[in-house]
């Protein structure tokens, strides 16, 4: 019997089914047709708001066959969350059919913005195919998706691509249920598709091919471009080139702050470091997210990409686009690692439109490449770590991970969490569903408000929730607090502790039902504590009802406040004060501060005057930089961190015996540490050693401190949270201890550990409050 023959003595069936999850932009009507059609099924299929909506007749176990299939042979890009079915009356239909999308009430989720697939980049490179150099070159398997669509259900009617009607022929392949590109929604050829141009003071305009060879020359030859990519602009330069480098770095006024990369292949990654088989499988993902490398002696990068950090920000080509500035063979050699790098000023959010892009990054560029495809909404490139277990850690959660759900341990309302002001990302959630934003950056500036607002509009449109509760940190001066303040409409709006939150971002990645509570690490910078104190090193045993303080950092004066964090031998300074160390002239961190300002600084301690206490582990990682002679002014957020873990790298493992804290009454005192540095100092210890040696001091003071509250509370799961946790090694060392000692660690794996996952705690913490409220 052949798979098309229905049996005459089988009286058919007709299903209706319905199919949730990551099913629109997938090439799942495709594959519903296919499916149908190879079991000999009629009916049809349509995409609504709910998801995809199938009806099929024949044979019942042939269409049991096909409701078996939907899930467990869906496209590649498809994840299915659920399938249900119901009988409805036969039609005796014949054949079947891919309907129109029909609008209504529901849900369904689409797929992030996806790297270009292998069949497609072999059709761009093939002189005999018609896309040969399409820069826009995709199919229902890649290309992208979160950042052209501007409502459900997924057409090419509701994208940016609205603006590209279909020339014959792509309209044939996009209509024919044998073709890859059978109903993919941006598919596009040179003849009917987006155009490249480049552009800049005295050039000529030049479109297409030309636009690609002639920015591929002007890289080479040290200039600094504005390139369109999926998510926004980057500012692009020749990494290898230090003037470049330099001069991209000045005009950006970047600091000292690395750059991330951008290598033609993986021969190339292999040149700047040794990734590792799984650092391979991140770098080479559908996500393609810069994933951070232990950089390898002798690489070819300028030194002024990454100064100071032991890693190197590695990303391969995810669009089309991106691969033809590489070139193909033939093409004259250019550069085969550029630095990518958002498009904007200090500050500000990523430019994503086309005028903008020419005017506020006029004097940063020295030319423009870029398309008449718009940008629904602005996604920065995710960032990512991948742990020696394998597992990965996101440092940003952006471009190719959002808008994927994050599954919640319960049930809950229809909510909104605005997150933190440092790293921003809101969290709208209903149900056992939350949606993260992507990366919006700090709400220091008006822009970056403005940028958080329409994000919000556009994932609220794309999950179609509409809170009914609000949560924001509990800091006063937080402009997300107030934002969450002036838009609350009535609606209740819950305050979430900072370092709370982080616990409870942990723990609801982990699917934990809040039943148990866990001992939660919230190490960072600074966070609003309960008593008026910066926060920033504490031991909470905490669920999702609440939390109580078991132990924390103790507390130093913040001399200054902001000033304290932008010259860290200040903070070196206070913690020596707090220690009884007297100033030595011959510490570095001493010799940094100028006398004039070191006699204002003593009055200040003595006095209290600006001198906030503090708690926090990202200021005493700060003042261990300075103290050891390594960084005494910083020019970014955490710099002296991350050179102090990059000076610790080659020590690690043979350091001599580590400095310990003194751990008890609740407090993690570094005196003692401090003592033992400034008598290394005196010995002429080289900066590598005490920077290890303090690495595993911090670790040593984790697992006693979580020792002493195992013994108090019985628990033995540890929650690792907040942006200290980004550091590699303090994060292996910590982990490694507290399991050989039996606990259990819960480190991020969906949601970074610093603020970038504040809004999943906030908005779980909140939801929990509300549905016992009640």
């Amino acid at each position: 019997m052949s798979p098309t023959t229905t049996p005459a003595t089988t009286a058919a069936v007709r299903r209706r089914v319905t199919v949730q999850g990551v099913v629109q932009g997938v090439g799942f009507r495709p594959f519903v047709h296919a499916l149908a059609t190879s079991l000999g099924l009629s009916g049809h299929v349509t995409n609504h708001a709910g998801g995809v909506l199938a009806e099929v007749e024949g044979d019942p176990e042939r269409v049991e066959r096909f409701c078996a299939a939907l899930a467990v042979q869906a496209p590649p890009l498809a994840v299915v969350t659920a399938v249900s079915a119901e009988t409805v009356p036969t039609r005796g239909d014949s054949g079947f059919t891919i309907r129109p999308s029909r609008r209504g009430p529901g849900r369904t989720l689409i797929p992030p913005d996806t790297a270009t697939c292998a069949d497609c980049l072999r059709e761009m490179a093939d002189p005999a195919d018609r896309r040969h150099r399409h820069p826009f070159i995709t199919c229902t398997h890649c290309g992208p998706r979160f950042t052209i669509v501007t409502e459900l259900p997924y057409d090419r009617a509701a994208t940016t691509m609205a603006a590209f009607p279909l020339c014959p022929r792509c309209a044939a392949e996009y209509a024919d249920p044998a073709d890859r590109r059978f109903h993919a929604q941006p598919v596009a050829c040179h003849d009917c598709g987006p155009v490249p141009r480049l552009t800049g003071p005295g050039l000529p305009q030049v479109t297409g091919a030309e636009a690609l060879a002639g920015a591929r020359a002007l890289l080479a030859a040290g200039a600094i471009l504005a390139v369109k990519g999926i998510g926004g602009y980057h500012l692009a330069c020749d990494a290898t080139a230090p003037a470049a480098v330099r001069a991209l770095r000045q005009r950006k006024e970047r600091g000292g702050k690395p750059f991330a990369v951008m290598a033609a292949d993986e021969s190339t990654v292999r040149e700047l470091a040794q990734p590792t088989r799984a650092e391979r499988r991140v770098l080479t993902s559908g996500a393609r997210p810069v994933v951070l490398l232990r950089r390898a002696g002798g690489n070819v990068l300028a030194d002024e990409v990454c100064p100071g950090s032991p890693d190197i920000g590695v990303m391969l080509p995810y669009t089309p686009l991106h691969r033809l500035l590489f070139g193909l063979p033939g093409d004259p050699p250019g550069p085969r690692v550029l630095v990518m790098t958002s498009a904007n000023r200090s500050g500000e959010p990523i430019v994503t439109g086309d005028g903008e892009a020419r005017e506020r990054l006029a004097g940063l560029a020295d030319a423009w490449l870029w398309h008449d495809r718009a940008i629904r909404v602005p996604c920065d490139d995710s960032v990512v770590r991948v742990r020696a277990d394998g597992s990965t850690v996101p440092l940003r959660r952006s471009r190719g991970q959002v808008p994927a759900p994050v599954t919640l341990p319960f049930p809950v309302p229809p909510a909104l969490a605005v997150g933190g002001d440092l790293k921003n990302a809101f969290c709208l959630a209903e149900g056992t569903s939350a949606w993260l934003s992507q990366h919006i950056g700090d709400m220091d500036e008006l822009a970056t408000v403005t940028a958080f607002e329409k994000a919000l509009e556009h994932l609220a449109t794309l999950t179609g929730v509409r809170p009914a509760l609000l949560a924001a940190d509990r800091h006063p001066g937080y402009r997300s607090t107030q934002w969450a303040g002036r838009n609350a409409a009535g609606r209740p709006l819950h305050l979430v502790q900072h370092h709370h939150a982080h616990i409870a971002a942990a723990m609801a990645e982990h699917g934990l039902d809040g039943g148990t509570p866990v001992i939660g690490c919230a190490f960072d910078g600074t966070g609003y504590g309960d008593d008026g104190a910066v926060w920033g090193g504490e031991v909470l045993l905490a669920d999702y009802r609440g939390y109580r303080r078991l132990a924390h950092l103790a507390y130093t004066p913040l001399p200054g406040g902001d000033a304290a964090v932008r010259n860290p031998y200040r903070m070196a300074l206070s913690w020596l004060w707090t220690a009884g160390i007297g100033w030595d002239p011959g510490l570095p961190c001493v010799a940094a501060c100028p006398e004039p300002e070191q006699r204002v600084l003593a009055r200040q301690l003595e006095r209290g005057l600006l001198c906030a206490p503090t708690s926090s582990m990202g200021r005493l990682f700060d003042a261990v930089a300075s103290l050891a002679g390594i960084r005494h002014h910083a020019g970014y957020e955490a710099q002296a961190a991350i050179e102090l873990e990059a000076r610790a790298v080659p020590a690690m493992a043979d350091c001599g015996p580590p400095y310990a804290f003194e751990v008890a009454g609740g407090l993690l005192d570094p005196a003692p540490v401090l003592r033992r540095i400034a008598g290394d100092l005196r010995r002429g210890t080289p900066a590598e050693v005490i920077a290890a040696r303090f690495h595993h001091a911090v670790a040593g003071a984790v697992l006693a401190a979580c020792r002493a509250a195992a013994g108090e509370t019985g628990v033995r799961t540890v929650a690792l949270s907040g942006g200290v946790f980004a550091n590699a090694l303090l994060d292996e060392e910590c982990t490694a201890a507290l399991r050989r000692e039996g606990f259990t660690v819960l480190r991020h794996r969906t949601v970074p550990p610093g603020d970038g996952g504040l809004a999943l705690g906030q908005l779980v913490v909140a939801a929990h409050a509300a549905a016992t409220a009640t």
